[in-house]
């Protein structure tokens, strides 16, 4: 049924033609949700150049398989980004990898199929869940979690500021029925949510806090930036796409952190470059996508890409 879904990957040529150094090198693209990126990595690389990927969904695999069957330099992993290391030391690639691009966006098809629930505009079973074949959905969730757990994941995740007051709604109404649908729950935050954004359903920021929590995005990025560290050669880039303030400040955090190097030497310590042991430099200005992008893909407004070149 996904098929039917189609997905506009965002930055697409800036973010290839970024990433892409050496024809002949090895290449990981974190997210390969319905293949754009690593289809353009593929059409860059030379005879001996290599792609893995990685993704949770299984609608995914099954996309990047059909893709590695006709091109044999990919290779496909079904699991978080947040593993890369591990799967980089089963290859030999640790400390070798040209790229590691990461696109940190729920894909098109994601969000259009009502069967994956992860959408407030269409009626489907709530689940929310990256692979439907792991861990609980988002109604098993909402069905246990204490009104506290609730309110944290809505506020920290998804800066609603009217979290506890939806939390609390949640949990009366849970007592009453189970809460099955995106549709119910998104007409149970909207009745709880007093005054929203122009422009904006009153669910959004919701449903974003309990997709980030369900599917631990923050924690996975944390992860996998560091694993991206660990993987990269002298000189591998680091492309990563954000599209909301959560994600973008925990890449720009980690980038200026990791370009800095070591800022807690003793004062009044003579300091050379050496001992700052910075491992990323920057590469320009967080880039964004132009207006007839925007335009033709209106997802593709909030998209921020940064940029970094390991050192050492």
């Amino acid at each position: 049924m996904a098929d039917n879904y189609k997905h506009k990957s965002v930055l697409l040529d800036e973010a290839v033609e970024l990433l892409l150094q050496d024809p002949h090198g090895r290449y990981i693209d974190g997210t390969f949700g319905r293949g754009g990126h690593s289809s353009l990595i593929l059409q860059g690389l030379g005879l001996q150049g290599q792609l893995q990927a990685f993704d949770k969904d299984p609608q995914a695999i099954a996309a990047a398989t059909a893709m590695g069957d006709q091109d044999a330099r990919l290779q496909i992993a079904q699991t978080s980004f947040a593993n890369l290391q591990q799967v980089s030391e089963q290859r030999g690639w640790c400390g070798m990898v040209d790229g590691v691009l990461l696109d940190l966006g729920v894909s098109s098809p994601q969000l259009d199929d009502p069967e994956r629930g992860f959408s407030f505009m269409h009626d489907g079973p709530l689940d929310m869940r990256m692979n439907p074949e792991q861990g609980e959905s988002a109604a098993q969730w909402l069905q246990h979690a204490e009104a506290d757990e609730i309110a944290d994941a809505l506020y920290h995740y998804g800066e609603e500021r009217f979290s506890r007051r939806m939390a609390r709604a949640i949990i009366e109404q849970r007592s009453k029925q189970p809460i099955t649908r995106t549709k119910q729950l998104a007409e149970i935050i909207s009745a709880a949510n007093p005054k929203w954004e122009k422009g904006k359903h009153p669910a959004t920021r919701a449903f974003q806090g309990i997709r980030i929590h369900i599917n631990r995005e923050l924690a996975d990025l944390e992860d996998g930036l560091q694993a991206a560290l660990e993987v990269l050669k002298p000189g591998g880039r680091l492309v990563i796409i954000s599209f909301h303030s959560l994600e973008d400040r925990i890449v720009k955090r980690f980038m200026r952190k990791q370009a800095k190097g070591d800022t807690h030497l003793p004062p009044g310590l003579p300091v050379t470059e050496d001992m700052l042991q910075r491992r990323l430099k920057l590469l320009g200005k967080a880039r964004k996508p132009g207006q007839e992008e925007v335009q033709a893909n209106p997802r593709a407004r909030s998209a921020v890409m940064r940029v970094a070149e390991k050192l050492a």
